[in-house]
């Protein structure tokens, strides 16, 4: 497959161009400054949502992985404004849209999301409700473009894979412990698997173990 990885600098993003690259996939990093890149055999694209076309960037791609989240700018409210964006400028060209989402939106009761719940953490409450407000554009959307919005388990930490994971929808879900928690790895994996499958076409999944 071809694909661009949006935010390919960051954190999560970085996990996900190493997966994608360990299957042998084509990867285009969309990055503001190519000087983050600490990967090999990728495409460099130097690319500012602010400015530039992503349908340009990305023409040929199969899908686009996006990972932002506004923490590092503080500007929570690039996210949604950002997936409006990429959703108009891909209508019509075939790429889908793979996000990286969070779990604030997670549903612990019909109608009761996590990020309501007291013992949410103060310090992700913006971060959160930024990716709730971004997962209902998507849902809103009229454009043509595909999409899948990938939650994270609630706590998403550094590691290797652990094992299987485990696929579910709108609703907060743990393991035998009753934790909700995904490595970084497992969690680009699951994406990978997403991206090839095309499993899930204008959903939002929930990847935890």
């Amino acid at each position: 497959m071809k694909l661009a990885v949006l935010g390919a600098s960051g954190w999560i993003g970085s996990h996900i161009t190493s997966e994608a690259l360990t299957r042998g996939h084509q990867v285009n990093v969309l990055v503001r400054d190519a000087g983050k890149v600490t990967q090999d055999n990728v495409t460099i694209t130097e690319f500012d949502l602010t400015k530039d076309d992503i349908a340009n960037a990305a023409a040929g791609s199969d899908a686009v992985i996006v990972a932002i989240g506004g923490r590092a700018l503080g500007n929570h409210e690039i996210v949604a404004n950002s997936a409006q964006q990429l959703l108009r400028a891909l209508a019509g060209t075939g790429i889908r849209i793979l996000w990286v989402g969070g779990a604030g939106s997670l549903e612990v009761a019909p109608g009761v999301t996590l990020i309501s719940s007291p013992d949410f953490p103060a310090e992700y409450k913006d971060e959160a409700r930024a990716q709730g407000e971004a997962l209902e554009v998507f849902r809103a959307s009229t454009a043509d473009t595909p999409w899948t919005f990938v939650s994270p388990a609630a706590v998403i930490y550094p590691g290797d894979s652990e094992g299987p994971y485990r696929v579910g929808g709108d609703s907060f879900f743990t393991d035998s412990n009753g934790e909700s928690k995904i490595s970084v790895t497992d969690y680009a994996k699951a994406m990978l698997d997403e991206a090839q499958s095309a499993a899930h076409l204008n959903q939002r999944i929930s990847i935890a173990y």
